[in-house]
């Protein structure tokens, strides 16, 4: 089950990833690159959630306890997302796409936890009774 989360998590990752970045690219035109980073980041998680909630983890069922949850997982991870952005950046100013590998690469790992087991905990199957 475990193996099944983790590639579903990968292939919502990238799309999510790549929704991020597609806006990321896009608003940099019109914003300074911390903005542009937040916002680009607020559309990569509703798609987050989305495919997470239904595909990854399978959670048919929906309470608002998921959605204040799962808000409050991804507003941490934006911070950790934008100010590992900054730092990079700071270190590296020429590499803007470092510095977002960087800071996805943190948001990733925090979201994969967090949504496994604090979000969408789904219960421990019990273990089969093998007695005659």
């Amino acid at each position: 089950m475990l193996k099944k989360e983790l590639t579903r998590f990968l292939v919502t990752g990238c799309s999510a990833v790549a929704t991020d970045y597609l806006t990321y690219l896009l608003f940099q035109q019109w914003f300074d690159l911390s903005l542009a980073k937040g916002l680009s980041f607020v559309a990569g998680s509703v798609l987050a959630f989305i495919l997470n909630k239904y595909w990854t983890f399978e959670v048919h069922h929906s309470t608002a306890k998921q959605l204040v949850k799962f808000t409050a997982l991804y507003l941490s991870t934006l911070a950790a997302n934008v100010s590992v952005n900054a730092a990079a950046l700071q270190l590296l100013p020429e590499f803007i796409t470092f510095a977002f590998l960087c800071a996805t690469g943190t948001s990733t790992i925090l979201n994969f936890l967090g949504q496994k087991f604090w979000v969408f905990i789904t219960p421990i199957p019990p273990l089969k009774d093998e007695s005659p």
